[in-house]
């Protein structure tokens, strides 16, 4: 089984391409690769460098490993925090006064993999993990094993029709505990709402045109941004509604945004052809992502918030390093406008969908296109990676499931009557939601490909459908004004 601690497996990726290195400083420099995340970058680097240096010597693993120790020594484990959606491990820890965080990521984890094994492979790979940590992390990793083997789906029936908006929806997004939830719409306002109860909490005010794209900034979900067709981007109080910033500078409309996992930046693309970075606590503007020749339409954070991906009309993506705001690979290919990007959760593969008919899949850490999704008759107007990024949806005419290893389409999802303009994986990868022009939205089986369920009740095409959290809520909205909540 394969254990992801954040970037650990990027780097050691690097380290083995490097082929002019022996075994021996191989494994050395992934020793020290394991603990980039966790420590003073320099730190590191001048042991690496030092590890190198007396290669000749017969520098002895156990000569890193005493140094690596040395150094968690100095490190306080605080307490674990567990995370379903995709599964994984939280480790907070208390180093030099700081409270810090690193993930122990089990993607490949099921309801039959041995914990005893499991458990020793992490003890190999994480030092804070101590012997009398073990048994704790032994029990966390049974507490995700029961949550993935719970078979309970819920039904999604109607619950509820929520009509405040006076024109179309745009966009619909929830909160990390699902709360609450968000709409953005042609009436120049976005709303906030009270899941449970179906009652607009706040009406964010102050945009000069149409609120085309909106976000919560997930996990923390006490932020929310919206970006408009009047070019700006606003930072709103999710509690109090009240507007922090305006994020002015693009000259055309804004048409993608998303907060990085740190909730210290927001990223906006923009009919002007460029991307742009805000910084959340200034509202200054820390870049601007120009190459682009066409407009920006698409964009996306990986989970680490190092690169942001992007997609534009001029048929290409772009990857850029997010400190330095430089390009790092421009992604030829495509033959039509890129209508989505995504990374997958380990940052390791971006997936992108086209009007050229396509999806490729490219690796993040060189650009290369590993793999081109065909099948689809008319254009891909939506693309997404299920949480463990081993499965990619894409919808166009029709919806299609395709492995991500493997590459190949494995199920095909027919059923609606017109295009499938969004597609989503639940939290649990067992099910797809899709929403269409024929004014419904269908719940499917990932597996079989079976559709489940048909959402009916909008009068009008729906433009936007999601998912909460814990995958038992589902949010619709639709040309017809009205966002639906369904349990």
């Amino acid at each position: 089984m394969r254990l992801h601690t954040s970037l650990a497996h990027n780097k050691a990726r690097q380290c083995n391409n490097r082929k002019e290195q022996s075994p021996t400083s191989w494994s050395l420099l992934i020793c020290l690769n394991q603990v980039l995340e966790t420590f003073p970058r320099m730190t590191v680097l001048r042991m690496r460098h030092e590890c190198l240096r007396r290669r000749g010597n017969g520098l002895l693993m156990a000569d890193v490993r005493s140094g690596i120790a040395h150094i968690h020594r100095k490190m306080k484990l605080k307490r674990f925090l567990l995370r379903y959606y995709p599964p994984g491990i939280i480790l907070e820890y208390e180093k030099e006064g700081l409270l810090k965080t690193k993930s122990m990521d089990l993607l490949d984890l099921t309801p039959g993999t041995n914990p005893d094994e499991l458990l020793a492979e992490i003890r190999r790979s994480e030092p804070l993990v101590t012997e009398c940590r073990a048994d704790q992390v032994k029990q966390l990793i049974l507490r995700l094993q029961q949550k993935q083997g719970q078979k309970d789906q819920p039904r999604f029936c109607f619950s509820k029709s929520l009509k405040a908006h006076v024109l179309p929806l745009t966009n619909v997004a929830f909160n990390k505990s699902g709360s609450r939830f968000i709409t953005g719409s042609y009436d120049r306002t976005c709303r906030v709402w009270d899941t449970a109860s179906g009652t607009d909490v706040h009406i964010l005010e102050g945009h000069r045109n149409v609120v085309y794209a909106i976000a919560f900034n997930n996990p923390y979900g006490d932020k929310i941004a919206t970006g408009s067709f009047d070019k700006t981007c606003k930072l709103w109080c999710a509690e109090t509604g009240k507007c922090f910033h305006t994020f002015c500078g693009h000259t055309a409309e804004i048409v993608c945004l998303a907060f990085n996992p740190q909730s210290t930046l927001v990223a906006t693309g923009s009919m002007d052809a460029t991307a742009r970075l805000w910084d959340v606590e200034t509202g200054e503007e820390a870049a601007t992502l120009t190459g682009h020749t066409a407009e920006v339409l698409s964009l996306c954070f990986n989970t680490v918030g190092n690169q942001l991906v992007t997609g534009s009309f001029d048929h290409t993506v772009a990857i850029w390093d997010v400190a330095s705001g430089r390009r790092v690979h421009i992604l030829p290919g495509h033959t039509g406008e890129i209508s989505n990007v995504q990374f997958n959760w380990d940052c390791s593969l971006i997936v992108t969908g086209s009007m050229d008919k396509t999806c490729k899949l490219w690796e993040a850490v060189s650009g290369k296109c590993v793999a081109t999704l065909v099948g689809h008759k008319e254009e891909v107007l939506d693309v997404c990676f299920d949480l463990r990024g081993q499965l990619i949806a894409a919808a166009s005419a029709d919806a299609r499931v395709f492995s991500s290893t493997t590459h190949q389409c494995l199920v095909t999802l027919e059923g609606h009557d017109g295009e499938i303009s969004k597609i989503c994986f639940s939290p649990q990868g067992s099910r797809i939601l899709t929403a269409g022009s024929d004014k419904t939205a269908r719940l499917w089986d990932v597996a079989s490909g079976v559709c489940l369920r048909v959402l009916e009740g909008h009068t009008d095409e729906i433009f936007s459908c999601v998912f909460n959290y814990e995958g038992d809520t589902i949010i619709t909205g639709s040309k017809d004004n009205t966002c639906r909540v369904w349990y």
